[in-house]
């Protein structure tokens, strides 16, 4: 995943407002609410691809490149690294567009967060079970 990129990559999968409630003693927003954003847009896009109920399995890696602030507008694309028998495994960035991040011809987008999220199908009993190839 690379840093300098010059916007999103993927599809926009989730998007939502940072707020107060959401942050840590010092303002900035906690790093699991973000994770916990990246985790649902995660689910939200794997459960589309292999038509199938989608967990969590890991967290292959994770990096926090910039703070996210209150009232930044919050933006999780996806993309797929790879399918497996069972798993799919999914590149998540997240993106804030702030006007006041904004300086005198800077973007108002910036990335702020990477990760690899891996999920398992699994069947109603909690098993895992194979990705249909029907996709």
């Amino acid at each position: 995943m690379v840093e300098n990129a010059a916007g999103p990559r993927g599809k926009l999968i989730l998007r939502t407002l940072a707020m107060p409630a959401d942050t840590n003693s010092k303002g900035d927003i906690f790093g699991g609410w973000i994770m916990s954003q990246m985790d649902i847009a995660g689910g939200i896009m794997s459960q589309e691809i292999a038509n199938s109920r989608m967990v969590t399995v890991a967290v292959n890696s994770m990096k926090f490149i910039h703070p996210v602030l209150v009232g930044d507008v919050v933006a999780c694309y996806g993309s797929v690294v790879r399918i497996g028998t069972t798993s799919i495994t999914l590149e998540l960035e997240v993106w804030v567009k702030s006007v006041g991040r904004r300086e005198d011809g800077e973007s108002p987008f910036l990335k702020v967060t990477e990760a690899a999220f891996t999920y398992v199908a699994i069947d109603k009993n909690g098993k895992k079970k194979p990705i249909s190839k029907n996709m």
